[in-house]
């Protein structure tokens, strides 16, 4: 079998994946594991910046360039690349869950947001929990259930709360908190 590079390993991800991968993606799917380094998450980000195969859609997504008109035209991309409106909440949602997966922890999203799209993906879908844990008491659970996305540790308790603003107020997000 001959030996290939390790950015035709990255090509070959994106390419199964539609052309298009998210960094939490590549991290898992790409196998490191003949690379001659000690930071390969690091290799995959500086592979990825090689603008003369890949080209940036948003943080942390990453697309060929060879499927970059099917691409901008699958999520309704305008050329300009004017990302604030439509591109923003529910996928920067997606990428703390995949992270938050990525690092070992039970993550939950609010079940008001569980269809909402994460590239093409419900964010159901990436979740590890339906329901939240009962780590407190009931009106503080209430209160919990509707922050954006929830991190637990294998204590069943929270690690990390994340509230995701960028339009509204963000009073109401600090309330929560």
């Amino acid at each position: 079998m001959a030996k290939s590079y390790q950015y035709e390993q990255v090509i070959s991800v994106m390419k199964l994946n539609g052309g298009y991968a998210t960094l939490g993606q590549l991290y898992k799917e790409v196998d490191v594991s003949e690379w001659k380094t000690k930071t390969p998450f690091k290799s995959i980000n500086r592979i990825v910046q090689d603008d003369r195969f890949f080209f940036k859609i948003k943080p942390g997504l990453w697309a060929l360039n060879e499927f970059k008109e099917s691409i901008l035209k699958k999520f309704k991309i305008e050329k300009s690349i004017n990302f604030d409106e439509d591109f923003s909440h529910f996928y920067y949602q997606g990428l703390l869950i995949e992270i938050g997966n990525l690092k070992g922890y039970q993550t939950f999203v609010p079940n008001q947001d569980k269809n909402k799209l994460f590239l093409d993906k419900p964010l159901k879908s990436l979740r590890s929990l339906d329901v939240i844990f009962p780590f407190a008491y009931p009106n503080l659970l209430r209160r919990a259930q509707t922050i954006d996305v929830i991190w637990f540790n294998n204590r069943k308790m929270p690690s990390s709360f994340f509230e995701i603003e960028h339009t509204t107020d963000i009073y109401n997000s600090l309330l929560k908190f």
